[in-house]
């Protein structure tokens, strides 16, 4: 490859212009180019030094390195060219500061422009010397690994020289950190200035000793007292926004011009001061006021911002279970709310839903830690929920609940099947459940047979098939009465062909074990039923012998039809007292009961739906709301109604506090003989324990909630019974009798 002029030919040992023929003459040469050389380049680098234009070609110093770079020189100009570049910054640190006085009389700003300027210069420079001396750079400085390059020289040499030097670092930063304080109080700042001299100090090593540490420092000041001094004077809500505003605004100053570095302390910081050491105060001052107010924009930065902070989730949980129970807690334990209690609860487990899907993106936590505040609070009342969901079900499946259509009704019962899982003594849902089935059944009161086997399934597979198996049978026997009462109507039609009656008989037989029990009542029936009642009986008796049938006329209803082409569809009860008046004009309350023999509670209630009610076939005297002893009835004459069909019959659907009463009595009765049960099977087959360990196996089998003191009353019993004995040494010990 060919040189320029001064070099020799590799090949020929000649050049274009000047030919070495003597090699003892070469050093001589050498040692003038160079220094001419030298001399030219340090000129050059003079004139960049001081913005004045220079005399040389770019290319040909470029060229001229290169020669001296061939001439083994290399050391020796790297030497001087530090040299020159040092005594240059040296002269520029003189200058900068030459009036002490005058640079401290500079404002701040100044100051920063005056720095910056001189920076940029600096760079600048650097990077023209860099170019024409590229080849030393990349060849003798890049062999030479302990020698920084001509850019980190330049460097080095601004940061000995004039950024290590105290006052200036000191006035530097000073002026830095009030242009972000000024930014953070709102006023505009010249952003372009701060990012270019943060990045000359993160370019000479020094952002994090010099910049950083105070800057961080002076951060936490000020979020400290802006956090203590927002928190006594906003509401949560605006205080979320505030705290998501200044993240987004340190955020912006990251990608603006603070080192990357910078952004994990910085917004740890930010989080600690305005969110870390006021976590317990804003979920006390406003978790409940978000969660009632249903804010769902404010719960879901609630959320986000919580989550950057440690241990923020778990705070905000416990106060979100805890804030469940309590609300929870009032709609369960509040007997005046009872009426509404159900619908209550779905209306709050539906908005709790939604702030677990919609604000707490779905969170595992979160939604456990729901469930587990519902289970409390739910069970804080025992077995009164369970009665009232059993009841609410109930006046969905009723006929006559337009509020739902199907689809509708299905989505109800599956929101309260999530509320029923919560219950623990089931027991109670399924006596009252068992109750109103039975009624709807009877009286003929569903609304769906669809709907209510669906609810069925549901029961099924939450909680066995032992739990539905009675109420399954219900259904059974309701369809096998169907087919009984098309064969009987056949046989019936045969027989009376001659002799028409003019009542129609259905019979339900029900099985005694799948049915609520019924308190056997004894009522005096027209000739006219008795005798249908007993061709019935001989009917099913001569089909199935050896079975028993016992009446219940409770649940028993009719159809009457009267003058004027009406029907009044009407209880078994009301019948009896309505046709009582085919008799006779009045009739005092004595008069009925004897007539009927209907007990004197259920008579009352019977008349006070026929004579107090909306449609009033009765009249009362005296007038009045209740039935008292001595009021007399006689038939409204002008009695009127648009519809065809009266329905007066829903007094069998309304429940008595005698009626209540008993399911509960009956359900604690079942709950002692399971339990007398489990005793005995556990005591079987460990044949001793003592009274802990046997307490904690019952806790383990039985499924509803039981008190110790009951389950000590019970083990006192079998006792008594002679199933188990005490230990005589040691009386807390129990052994099985065989």
């Amino acid at each position: 490859m060919a040189r320029t002029s001064a070099v020799a030919s590799s090949k020929t040992g000649a050049s274009k212009k000047l030919v070495i023929k003597n090699f003892k003459d070469r050093p001589k040469l050498a040692e003038n180019y160079t220094e001419d050389t030298w001399l030219k380049l340090r000129d050059a680098v003079g004139a960049i030094q001081n913005s004045t234009s220079i005399k040389y070609n770019l290319e040909e110093l470029y060229q001229a390195v290169e020669n001296l770079c061939s001439y083994k020189v290399s050391p020796t100009l790297y030497k001087q060219l530090r040299q020159v570049c040092e005594d240059h910054v040296q002269a520029q640190i003189h200058q900068f500061f030459l009036n002490i006085e005058l640079t401290e009389s500079l404002d701040n700003l100044s100051f920063l422009k005056r720095m910056n300027r001189c920076w940029q210069d600096h760079c600048r420079q650097t990077i023209m010397i860099r170019s024409i001396f590229l080849f030393l750079d990349r060849t003798y400085v890049l062999q030479n690994s302990l020698l920084p390059s001509i850019w980190d020289t330049g460097l080095e040499l601004f940061r000995t020289h004039i950024v290590s030097d105290s006052a200036v670092q000191k006035r530097t930063v000073d002026g830095i950190l009030e242009q972000i304080e000024l930014e953070r109080s709102g006023e505009t700042i010249d952003r372009s200035l701060l990012r270019s001299l943060l990045g000359m100090l993160s370019d000479l090593q020094v952002y994090k000793d010099s910049f950083e540490e105070r800057f961080l420092t002076e951060t936490n000041r000020l979020y400290a007292a802006e956090g203590q001094r927002l928190m006594q004077e906003r509401d949560v809500p605006e205080y979320l926004h505030h705290v998501a505003r200044r993240l987004e605004e340190e955020n912006d100053r990251i990608m603006s011009y603070l080192d990357q570095s910078t952004q994990k302390p910085l917004v740890s910081c930010v989080e600690k001061q305005l969110l870390g050491e006021h976590m317990t105060a804003i979920l006390q001052k406003g978790l409940s006021i978000l969660l009632d107010g249903n804010r769902v924009t404010e719960l879901t930065l609630l959320y986000l911002l919580f989550s950057k902070v440690k241990g923020g989730l778990l705070t905000l949980l416990q106060f979100w279970r805890d804030y469940i129970k309590s609300f929870g807690g009032e709609i369960v334990c509040s007997p005046e709310k009872d009426k509404d209690m159900v619908q209550d609860l779905l209306d709050f487990k539906d908005k709790m839903d939604n702030v677990a899907q919609s604000c707490f993106t779905r969170n595992e936590g979160f939604i456990n830690a729901m469930k587990e505040a519902f289970e409390t609070f739910i069970n804080k009342r025992p077995n009164k929920p369970a009665e009232l969901i059993a009841k609410y079900v109930d006046s969905k499946l009723r006929a006559g609940n337009k509020e739902a259509t199907e689809e509708e009704l299905e989505r109800i019962l599956d929101k309260i099947m999530i509320i029923f899982r919560f219950i623990h003594g089931k027991d109670v849902f399924e006596a009252f459940y068992k109750k109103d089935l039975a009624k709807r059944l009877l009286v003929g009161k569903s609304a769906s047979v669809d709907a209510e086997k669906s609810m069925l399934s549901k029961l099924k597979h939450e909680c066995g098939a032992a739990f539905t198996s009675k109420l399954e049978g219900m259904f059974k026997d309701m369809e096998l009465s169907k087919d009984i009462m098309i064969q009987f109507k056949q046989v019936l039609y045969i027989q009376n062909q001659s002799e028409p009656s003019n009542i129609e008989l259905t019979v339900n037989i029900l099985t005694m074990g799948y049915w609520p029990s019924y308190i056997p009542m004894e009522v005096h029936l027209p000739p006219e039923m008795v005798k249908l009642q007993e061709v019935f009986k001989l009917f099913y008796l001569g089909k199935h012998s050896g079975r028993k049938l016992q009446w219940q006329p409770t649940l028993g209803h009719a159809v009457l039809k009267g003058r004027g082409k009406k029907e009044l569809q009407v209880s078994l009860f009301q019948t009896l007292v309505l046709l009582m008046f085919n008799e006779g004009e009045e009739f005092s309350i004595e008069e009925i009961r004897t007539a009927t023999g209907i007990e004197e509670g259920e008579l009352k209630r019977t008349l006070q739906s026929l004579a107090c009610g909306k449609a009033r076939v009765l009249n009362k005297n005296p007038r009045g709301k209740d039935v008292e002893d001595g009021d007399r009835f006689n038939f409204n004459n002008d009695f009127k109604h648009k519809l065809f069909r009266i329905k007066i019959n829903q007094i069998q659907m309304k429940e008595t506090v005698e009626e209540q009463v008993s399911t509960t009595e009956r359900v604690f009765q079942d709950r002692q003989y399971q339990i007398d049960a489990a005793v005995v099977r556990i005591m079987k087959m460990r044949k001793t324990l003592s009274h802990n360990l046997l307490v904690s196996e019952l806790y383990n089998q039985l499924k509803f909630p039981v008190k110790p003191g009951d389950l000590k009353k019970r083990i006192e019993s079998l006792i008594d019974r002679d199933y188990m004995e005490r230990d005589k040494e040691t009386p807390n010990q129990y052994h099985y009798v065989a």
